[in-house]
């Protein structure tokens, strides 16, 4: 015959046992990184040259190198988890990261869900062609055409909106492939990655045909109301004050990307 514990009893385990599993997840996000001293931080590992794998396929890039000094300023380490852009906000929502950094393009959508810093990152939008293709000059000229581009990302919107049919793909490289296959008609992206692609690879069969007409504010994101903003926005604004941002933009693009384009 099994032996009952007194209720009393029952019920002070029950409160302990819910108090316990409460207090891995409570609070501000801010608090958990400083007590575990890692920021946890979610990013692509594919999207030259803002986070991907170097030479000695260690992670690397301009998103990468930001967020590690805004670590250092924090005092505490960076932790990267590599995910696909179509998921890396599922990943955020579920907690398997504190934050996103890879050019999170500033828009009303993403402000109103997400906790968002001040901007780090500055761009253009451009349109690829294929080199022989003369039919787009402007962003008026994607109606009924079919771009490449990353579902979720910024630029598939201005696609969209320009009307044309977006065909789904992982990342920029798998957009050029399909242009160059002619499976598409054109690709919308950061000028900044488009330059990038172009001087490590001087690929003559795209060109830039066109810009979009919109300068792109980048910043990094989280969970809202995470209470990492004030912190993150402070690390900005001292690594801009001291010339980090300058200095680690020179690096990757030889400009400063970090300050407004006027």
């Amino acid at each position: 015959m099994r032996r009952t514990l007194p209720a009393v009893l029952i019920t002070v385990l029950t409160a302990l046992s819910m108090a316990g599993c409460g207090n891995s997840d409570s609070g501000p996000v801010i608090d958990q990184v400083r007590e575990a001293g890692v920021l946890k931080v979610g990013t692509e590992g594919t999207y030259t040259p803002f986070s991907y794998q170097g030479p000695d396929g260690q992670l690397t890039g301009y998103d990468v190198d930001v967020i590690r000094a805004v670590g250092d300023k924090l005092g505490v380490s960076v932790e990267f988890t590599q995910t696909p852009w179509d998921s890396i906000f599922a990943g955020l929502e579920a907690k398997r990261y504190d934050l996103v950094a890879n050019q999170v393009t500033v828009n009303d959508e993403r402000t109103q869900k997400y906790d968002l810093s001040t901007p780090y990152t500055y761009s253009e939008g451009v349109i690829v062609t294929r080199v022989d293709d003369n039919s787009i000059t402007s962003l008026a000229d994607l109606n009924g055409k079919t771009t490449a581009q990353s579902a979720t990302s910024n630029w598939a919107q201005v696609a969209r909106d320009a009307g044309a049919n977006v065909e789904s793909v992982e990342g920029f490289v798998q957009a050029i492939t399909l242009l160059k296959d002619g499976r598409v008609d054109a690709t919308v992206n950061d000028n900044l990655a488009v330059a990038e692609y172009q001087k490590q690879t001087n690929d003559t069969g795209v060109k830039v045909a066109a810009e979009t007409g919109d300068t792109s504010e980048q910043a990094f994101a989280a969970r809202k109301d995470s209470g990492l903003m004030p912190d993150i926005d402070k690390a900005l604004d001292e690594l801009r004050a001291d010339g980090t941002l300058a200095q680690i933009s020179q690096k990757y693009f030889g400009t400063d990307v970090s300050a407004p384009t006027n």
